[in-house]
């Protein structure tokens, strides 16, 4: 009897030891992290164009990327707080902002289209003979006409201030409604309302079938919408998976991403231009 006693507590002695052994052998053979939190602007998702992209990348890397879709500020201000790996948005200036604090590293260029002025077909403002953009707004102004703005700091609401401030006017009155929603619902809303606009052509594109609205204003130069995508700097937040953003950016900027991209279209419609430069100097490249 002594002696089975004595086996029982060796072998639990064993398995002990062996249990955390074995725990360690696995967490330090356990594959590195698989997913990617990715924010970015509701344009790239309302057009559809991630559910055209992030299939094909998951295929070729085993990445999955798990999409936050919000206007561009709060897109960045996820980035500041280090809750994602990866931003993709369009606002330029506040891009660089976000870089110059130590929040991203690189900007890379992925894509642009541009955007325009969305309104009734009567054209009640008249904006169709505007000479800018700027006009364009000023126009509506003048007439009062409903206008209905994203008003939640994305890059398309950024837009529409530097144009207001362009046009020296700060829009005020019940004919200015801040909805404070996506570049789909405001498509929606101004539909409803049967009211002026802006949004970027990628989303007019996917929504265009689905309102009676018309573009009214395009053209200026102004209008000009670049998409880039940076990756959260690791040196501020180590937690973030670095590996993971590179290797999307990677993707994204490569010949096949930038193809996709390219082929990517409604109806005929092109909704992004491709616009990444080669970055195989740096070794993230094709």
């Amino acid at each position: 009897m002594r002696a089975l006693q004595r086996f029982i507590l060796f072998t639990g002695l064993i398995l002990c030891l062996i249990g955390p052994w074995q725990a360690g052998v696995q967490a330090a053979s356990s594959p590195h992290n698989k997913t990617i939190r990715l924010a970015t602007t509701t344009s790239t998702e309302n057009s559809g164009l991630l559910h055209a992209l992030l299939p094909r990348f998951q295929a070729d890397t085993g990445y999955e990327v798990h999409v936050i879709s919000a206007g561009t500020g709060k897109a960045l201000r996820m980035g500041q707080d280090g809750d994602v790996d990866v931003v993709l948005v369009h606002a330029p200036a506040a891009e660089n902002k976000f870089i110059a604090a130590g929040y991203g590293e690189r900007r890379y260029p992925v894509m642009y289209n541009d955007f325009v002025i969305l309104g009734p077909a009567t054209d009640p403002a008249n904006i169709a003979k505007a000479a800018s953009a700027a006009d364009a707004l000023a126009r509506i102004a003048k007439r009062s006409a409903v206008f209905v703005s994203r008003g939640d700091d994305s890059g398309t609401h950024k837009k529409e201030r530097g144009l207001w401030h362009t046009a020296k006017l700060k829009p005020v009155g019940s004919w200015y409604r801040e909805a404070g929603q996506g570049m789909g619902k405001v498509i929606q809303m101004a539909d409803e309302l049967q009211a002026y606009t802006l949004a970027d052509r990628g989303t007019w594109i996917a929504y265009s079938n689905k309102t009676q609205l018309k573009i009214v204003f395009q053209g200026d130069s102004v209008l000009h919408n670049p998409y880039g995508i940076i990756a959260v700097n690791p040196k501020r937040f180590p937690e973030v998976n670095h590996a993971g953003a590179l290797a999307l950016i990677k993707w994204m900027t490569s010949e096949t991403g930038q193809k996709r991209i390219a082929d990517f279209r409604i109806a005929g419609f092109t909704l992004f231009t491709p616009s990444a430069h080669q970055l195989s100097e740096l070794g993230i490249g094709k």
